[in-house]
C-alpha cells in the first residue's frame, strides 16, 4: 500500500535513526534572469508546468521531459566519487533520475557549474550507456556511471547517475544549482536506472524508506530547511498527522475533493482532482481557466511576465486559500501564498498551466510544493 500525508506524510515503520541534509536557500532561475536583465526571455518563451506531469517512461535512451525550475531555489550539497567531488543539488520528487555535469562536457552552459571528472575517482565505473533528455527550455546529452554518492551521513556505493557532455538551455545557464537528483517513484526512472531510493534500500542504509522536507519559514541563518531520510522527525510539527493514499505510482499523487477561497467553494475542482506534491515545482501551478478566480480575489495584475503581481500593503487583508483533501481541510494564510521580492512588488505562488480534462472528475492537477505554504512546510513521503 501506497500512502502519502500533505503537510505531514508518513508510513508506519520501525524506529531509526533520522538522518539529515541541509538545503539552503539559493536565488531562483527567475531572479538571476532578472538580475541579467533576461527577462524578455520569460516573454518569450513560456512553459506549460504541466507538461513535466505528461512525460512517459518508454524503455528507450531517449526521453522527452519538459520541465520547470524556474522558481526552485533550495538545493544540498552531495559528493560524487572517491574522493568526493561536491555539487549543489536540486531534490525533486517530480522525477526519478540523477544526473550532474561531467567533465567531459564543453559547453558555456556546462562551464557556468561544477563538472564532474571521472578521471579524478578511484571508484568509478562506466559502460558508456547514453541518456539524453530534452527540457522545455533545454537539452541534456549524455552517459550512464557508477560511483559513490556520499551524503552528509551515510554513503551509496556503485550507484548509477547520468553524467552529461551537453547541456543548452536558458535553465541551465541561470540554475545555481549542478544538478537533480530524482526522489519519486522508480516507476519514473528512465530506461530501467536505478533509483538513488532503490540505492539506499538495496544497501541497507534503512529497512524501510521514508524521507521528508522541512523548509523554515523564517531563516535564522544561512539554512533554508531540511531533509531527513529514514523515520520522522516529531519535533518539527504539532498536531494530527492526515493519511492520504497514493492514487497513482509514480508520481507523488493524490486526490483533492475542492479547493476554497476564503469561505467560498470555488469552480476548480468541484467536482474532485488530481494532486502532485512536487519539491522541484517551487510555485502553485493550477489550471489556466481557474486561475482567473485566484486572480479576482487577489486583485492580482499581470505583468506580462507570466507573474502576478500584489500591492503588498493589502497582503494582510486577504483570504485564506483552503485545500480539501481526504476530508481535511489544509489552509493558506495570505502570507504564505503571496511572495515578497526585493527590491519590488509582491506576487502570487501560482502559475497557470494548460491540462486535459477527463470524463466524469475534472482531470486537471494542481501542484503542491515543498515552499513556505501547506500546513508549516512539513512534508513527509513514504515509499512501501
Amino acid at each position: 500500500m501506497k500512502w502519502l500525508v500533505v503537510a505531514l506524510v508518513c508510513l508506519r515503520l520501525s524506529e531509526a535513526a533520522l538522518l539529515r541534509v541541509p538545503v539552503k536557500k539559493f536565488k531562483s532561475i527567475r531572479e538571476k534572469m532578472r538580475e541579467n536583465g533576461a527577462e524578455e526571455d520569460q516573454r518569450t518563451q513560456k512553459y506549460d508546468p504541466a507538461l513535466k506531469y505528461r512525460f512517459t517512461n518508454a524503455v528507450v535512451e531517449v526521453g522527452y521531459e519538459p520541465i520547470y525550475y524556474r522558481d526552485a531555489s533550495f538545493f544540498g550539497d552531495l559528493s560524487f566519487g572517491t574522493p568526493p567531488q561536491k555539487f549543489k543539488i536540486l531534490f525533486d520528487t517530480g522525477s526519478s533520475d540523477v544526473w550532474v555535469p561531467s567533465a567531459l562536457c564543453y559547453t558555456i552552459t556546462c562551464s557556468k557549474h561544477t563538472r564532474f571528472d571521472p578521471s579524478q575517482s578511484s571508484t568509478f565505473t562506466t559502460k558508456w550507456k547514453s541518456f539524453s533528455v530534452k527540457y522545455g527550455s533545454g537539452t541534456v546529452n549524455g552517459f550512464f556511471g557508477y560511483d559513490t554518492i556520499s551524503f552528509p551521513a551515510f554513503q551509496i556505493p556503485k550507484q548509477q547517475f547520468g553524467l552529461t557532455t551537453y547541456m543548452l538551455g536558458s535553465t541551465f545557464v541561470y540554475s545555481e544549482f549542478d544538478g537533480i537528483l530524482g526522489l519519486g517513484y522508480p516507476d519514473l526512472a528512465r530506461d530501467g536506472v536505478t533509483t538513488v531510493l532503490e540505492g539506499m534500500v538495496n544497501n541497507g542504509i534503512f529497512s524501510e524508506l521514508i524521507f521528508s522536507f522541512y523548509i523554515y519559514k523564517r531563516r535564522v541563518t544561512e539554512l533554508g530547511g531540511v531533509i531527513i531520510f529514514g523515520g520522522v522527525d516529531h519535533s518539527v510539527y504539532v498536531g494530527e498527522i492526515h493519511w492520504v493514499p497514493v492514487t497513482e505510482k509514480g508520481y507523488w499523487m493524490i486526490d483533492m475533493e475542492g479547493f476554497l477561497i476564503g469561505n467560498h467553494a470555488t469552480s476548480f475542482c468541484s467536482l474532485g482532482c488530481k494532486v502532485i506534491v512536487d519539491t522541484g515545482t517551487t510555485l502553485l501551478t493550477v489550471p489556466d481557466e481557474y486561475l482567473s478566480e485566484i486572480v479576482r480575489a487577489t486583485g492580482a495584475t499581470d505583468n506580462g511576465n507570466g507573474e502576478y503581481l500584489v500591492d503588498c500593503d493589502k497582503v494582510n487583508n486577504l483570504p485564506n486559500f483552503t485545500f480539501v483533501i481526504n476530508g481535511a481541510q489544509l489552509s493558506l494564510p495570505p502570507s504564505t501564498y503571496i511572495l515578497s521580492v526585493s527590491p519590488g512588488p509582491c506576487r502570487l505562488s501560482h502559475h497557470d498551466w494548460g491540462w486535459e480534462e477527463g470524463v466524469g472528475s475534472q482531470k486537471c492537477l494542481l501542484t503542491l510544493c515543498c515552499f513556505p505554504t501547506l500546513c508549516n512546510t512539513d512534508l513527509f513521503l513514504s515509499i512501501h
